[in-house]
């Protein structure tokens, strides 16, 4: 039961983010389903903010299961829980990252746009750097209090990229992540937003908002080292590898109104390859 509970959150991860999928791949085998587990709950909140018929109140069954889990009792029979069990059971666990997770995914219901880049790293926080939170424990279970600011380093970096490869996408959800303020600083507005405008202000923005994650990804980089050397690879290729879609929008001269950036396998191949070189 439990393998089948590990495979089925395997599938979940290999579906839903192939640039996680193989970073992670190389963690040994306890470390890696772990890592899928935790990837599963995370997807089964996202989805239920972006998918679901009922997203209130299906969040709120679901921030009731994640109680009554913590106490001791699996809900209903979905696997995600029995994998996550065995996780809670093996890993010194902090549960404060997953209510902070619901919670971010959560303003995605009520707030639709943001103006400051505080307000912006406010959420991201509470979207992306929590995963890295939550995944400490697992990677590195004795050094989670030095390596605590560079996973949420890392989460602000990842999704300050997310934000600038899916502006077209979350503009059709209705949202507006990059942050107003900003956009009116550089003489872009929301309206030249609305309608795709591709000019060399809304480049500006742009570059202002890659400039921060850049700052985000060096920060996180500078204490890679405490992690021990089996999550090392992972961690270190992930943030690569996400890193390098800020590299993929540049070449595509920025035009993540008409195509979706992506790091393709081959570039993925040398990047590893560079990594294992140093």
């Amino acid at each position: 039961m439990l393998e089948q509970a590990y495979s089925h959150c395997e599938a979940i991860i290999k579906h839903h983010s192939k640039t996680f999928y193989k970073a992670f791949s190389f963690l040994p085998p306890t470390k890696r389903k772990a890592v899928w587990a935790v990837y599963g709950f995370c997807r089964q909140v996202d989805d239920i903010v972006d998918e679901g018929t009922d997203p209130e109140a299906q969040l709120t069954v679901f921030r009731a299961q994640f109680a009554s889990f913590l106490n001791g009792q699996v809900p209903g029979n979905d696997p995600m829980w029995l994998a996550l069990e065995d996780v809670f059971q093996k890993f010194p666990m902090e549960p404060q990252a997953f209510h902070d997770m619901i919670a971010g995914q959560e303003m995605d219901l009520y707030k639709t746009e943001y103006y400051t880049m505080e307000e912006l790293e406010h959420y991201s926080y509470h979207v992306a750097s929590t995963v890295g939170l939550m995944l400490l424990p697992i990677l590195a279970p004795k050094k989670v209090d030095e390596l605590r600011d560079s996973a949420i380093a890392l989460g602000l970096g990842m999704q300050i990229t997310n934000i600038l490869r899916d502006i077209s996408e979350d503009l059709e959800r209705q949202r507006i992540y990059i942050p107003i303020n900003e956009m009116i600083a550089s003489g872009y507005m929301v309206d030249d937003l609305l309608n795709h405008r591709l000019t060399k202000e809304f480049i500006e923005v742009w570059e202002r908002l890659a400039s921060r994650a850049e700052d985000h990804y060096e920060k996180a980089f500078s204490a890679m080292h405490h992690y021990p050397l089996d999550a090392r690879l992972p961690v270190k290729s992930s943030a690569v590898f996400y890193r390098a879609i800020l590299k993929s929008i540049r070449k595509k001269d920025y035009n993540i109104f008409e195509q979706r950036a992506f790091v393709t396998e081959k570039e993925k191949e040398e990047l590893l390859a560079g990594i294992a070189g140093h």
